[in-house]
């Protein structure tokens, strides 16, 4: 399958035909609107991040800085993620796996830069690991949710054939035929837009640090999880689709820190209350018996 080929998108049940271009020139140079879209995302993102910072205990150079530091980091990573599993495409001539502005990135591989880049980070900046994942997390989502977009005009990370009511029409301009398939980069924005809205407002009520981040990575898990099997271009890992199977992992894992913690403090609540009402109630006693002893001096009297 040549996507080059592909030049009209449809969405029939919008009504919807058009032929985005993929990028313009300006001073002799290409430029992507993919690679303005993710920069778009990752704006917006920091935008929040410095909107809410106060409420994870960070400053304004916090941000700056983790931005500076780990955003080049967690591209490198992501472009590594994608070499890694698709090296039959660089195995002749290595020195391709530098050439970025061929495309070819993968957002699992960032999100895994992006981690080590934020532990080493707060071990420097010394500030809590915890906070600053929660906040990440929330960026991630809006960045992720925005950046799909990108997917829609380099006509990429689409799904199988399909008939369903959301289906996307692609034009092939040499076959000369549209053939429908699962828009995939439109379901993870969708699934990253409805995660994003709903860790939004739970953080304004976290419970510890860490816990938005566990939640991100059971939402966009499982998620991933099924949408990835749609995929026709997933990165593979012998037979296993590697971020499908990465996202189960994690997804799995969250969850079950997730409801662990949430026992423990459950169970911590409990016992708290259980030795405020022991004390309480050892309160009561003293003065019961104290009351007695005066009742019995006054009648003594």
């Amino acid at each position: 399958m040549n996507v080059e080929n592909f030049t009209k998108i449809s969405f029939p049940i919008f009504g919807l035909e058009m032929n985005p271009p993929k990028g313009f020139s300006l001073f002799g140079l290409d430029i992507r609107f993919y690679g303005i879209i993710i920069a778009l995302g990752l704006i917006l993102a920091v935008v929040y991040g410095l909107k809410r910072k106060a409420q994870f205990g960070l400053s304004e150079d916090d941000i700056l800085d983790g931005v500076l530091g780990v955003v080049p980091f967690a591209i490198i990573c992501a472009r590594a993620y994608y070499c890694a599993f698709s090296w039959e495409q660089f195995a002749d001539n290595p020195i391709r796996v530098l050439y970025i502005w061929e495309g070819g990135i993968a957002i699992y591989g960032g999100v895994i830069g992006a981690f080590i880049g934020i532990v080493v980070f707060c071990l420097i900046k010394k500030v809590k690991l915890g906070a600053v994942l929660d906040l990440v997390a929330l960026g991630f989502l809006i960045g992720q949710c925005i950046g799909r977009w990108g997917n829609f005009f380099n006509r990429e990370a689409f799904g199988a054939e399909t008939d369903t009511f959301l289906k996307m029409g692609l034009y092939d301009s040499v076959k000369e035929v549209t053939t429908y398939y699962h828009p995939t980069f439109l379901y993870e924005s969708l699934w990253n837009a409805v995660g994003f809205l709903a860790l939004h407002f739970l953080s304004k009520k976290r419970q510890y640090d860490g816990q938005i981040a566990l939640g991100y990575a059971a939402w966009y898990g499982l998620g991933r999880t099924f949408i990835e099997g749609l995929r026709m271009d997933s990165l593979y890992w012998g037979q296993f689709r590697v971020s499908q199977l990465l996202a189960a992992i994690t997804c799995f894992a969250a969850a079950t820190a997730l409801v662990v913690l949430a026992f423990r403090k459950h169970d911590k609540n409990k016992l708290f209350v259980n030795v405020v009402a022991a004390k309480q109630a050892a309160i009561a006693e003293q003065n019961e018996e104290q009351n007695n002893e005066d009742s019995n001096e006054e009648a003594a009297d």
